[in-house]
């Protein structure tokens, strides 16, 4: 068989678990975060890099890559994993939320979508065949239906009719698939509305798919809207099948969803917050910018294991990032997507949910107070250094996921 999941371990007191996915280019471990290369590349950072931090699967872009280089070209060139050098399994999304994102540029049929490229003015059409056909050209291991992305806010009349045609289109990709060394997922839509949600996930079931995603979420609703609609819709999805939470990647975001049982998330955070200059440390975000780094000559963060913490200062990369230098983008993004020094020893399974799992990090319905040492102490409240802002922890948990190495907890009373 091309895909096989199966679950490790399961929560005792949540419905969060680890898994094992096995896909034609080898094995990723669940919960996954996934690093979003949209052009066949994660800004600033090289494969190799990525294999150092612990990335076992990256995402990229259907539309962007279909517009340029071409997906005929990628294939005549041996397709995209050989293409980026990245020979590890991957995910393409359909392209279907960056289409409609052109919002005026879009008109929508039963057919299928025609936009005007962003890059050249030029007309294009993309139907589910064709995006299916697009897709396994660059040749994924996880592939994505075309879907409509409802927006935000919606009324119940308007996220039906979209949950309609995303049905119609569904059930068009799954009929016009010819590769079956790529795993194909249905994508549930339905807006905010638990029973659209309900009807859509029943709909795909049906059809049956090798794995199912969330979309048509965090697109402007409240976290609290966000996190009803997640912990409503995951419950009715396939228990022995993968469950993808698509665009959403904050940390509080991730925790929340491995404990609902979501098992892959995919995020632009990390890199366009480094391109930003914003860092990622235990207490807070630092922005590198500000005038009293000028002389600080100390890491981004203390004790942080990374390759840019290791070898240069606050005060250096505030320099680089006021020159506009390439350097700044480079270290920054490394800092925040997390790194082990080379050689150092990790173990495939121990990473974020693990350590959640295993501690009883996730209790039975208020959080604990939980200290952690190594990255995940950050997540949890603590008082934050006159310099940090909110969203503390963010580096700890993208490092959790995408490097394996055991980080224990211990219980504060």
């Amino acid at each position: 068989m091309f895909m096989q999941f199966e679950i490790l371990k399961s929560d005792k007191n949540s419905s969060a678990r680890l898994g094992k996915c096995h896909t034609a280019h080898g094995v990723f471990h669940t919960p996954a975060f996934m690093a979003v290369g949209t052009q066949g590349t994660v800004k600033a950072l090289t494969p190799e890099d990525l294999r150092e931090m612990g990335a076992e699967i990256i995402l990229s872009n259907t539309y962007h890559l279909y517009l340029r280089p071409g997906h005929e070209r990628i294939r005549q060139l041996g397709g995209l994993h050989r293409f980026m050098h990245w020979d590890y399994p991957l995910l393409t999304d359909s392209g279907g939320f960056q289409v409609f994102s052109l919002n005026s540029l879009v008109k929508i049929s039963e057919e299928g979508v025609e936009f005007q490229s962003h890059l050249d003015g030029s007309r294009h059409g993309i139907t589910p065949e064709k995006a299916v056909e697009i897709q396994e050209a660059l040749g994924a291991d996880i592939i994505m239906c075309l879907d409509e992305c409802t927006p935000y806010p919606a009324g119940h009349e308007e996220a039906e009719r979209s949950m309609e045609l995303t049905l119609n289109w569904s059930r068009r990709c799954r009929d016009s698939r010819r590769r079956l060394d790529q795993a194909l997922f249905g994508i549930v839509q339905g807006g905010m509305y638990p029973d659209l949600r309900k009807r859509c996930v029943e709909a795909l079931r049906e059809m049956g798919f090798d794995g199912y995603a969330i979309g048509g979420v965090s697109v402007g609703e409240s976290k609290e809207k966000m996190v009803e609609v997640v912990s409503q819709t995951v419950p009715l999805l396939p228990s022995d099948q993968l469950r993808y939470l698509m665009g959403v990647g904050t940390p509080f975001d991730i925790v929340q969803a491995v404990q609902q049982g979501v098992d892959m998330f995919d995020c632009v955070l990390p890199t366009r917050n480094a391109r930003n200059g914003m860092l990622f440390t235990k207490r807070g975000r630092l922005v590198i910018k500000n005038a009293r780094y000028a002389d600080d000559d100390s890491p981004v963060e203390p004790g942080c294991s990374c390759y840019t913490c290791r070898n240069y200062s606050r005060a250096y990369l505030r320099h680089l990032y006021l020159a506009e230098e390439i350097l700044a983008m480079r270290l920054n993004t490394v800092h925040n997507h997390g790194r082990d020094p080379p050689g150092h020893g990790r173990r495939p399974v121990e990473r974020m949910g693990q350590n959640l799992l295993c501690s009883g990090g996730f209790g039975t319905g208020r959080r604990k107070r939980t200290r952690a040492t190594g990255p995940l102490g950050g997540f949890f409240p603590q008082k934050a250094g006159r310099e940090e802002k909110s969203g503390a922890g963010e580096n700890c948990v993208y490092e959790m996921i995408l490097s394996k190495r055991p980080l224990p907890l211990e219980r504060e009373s």
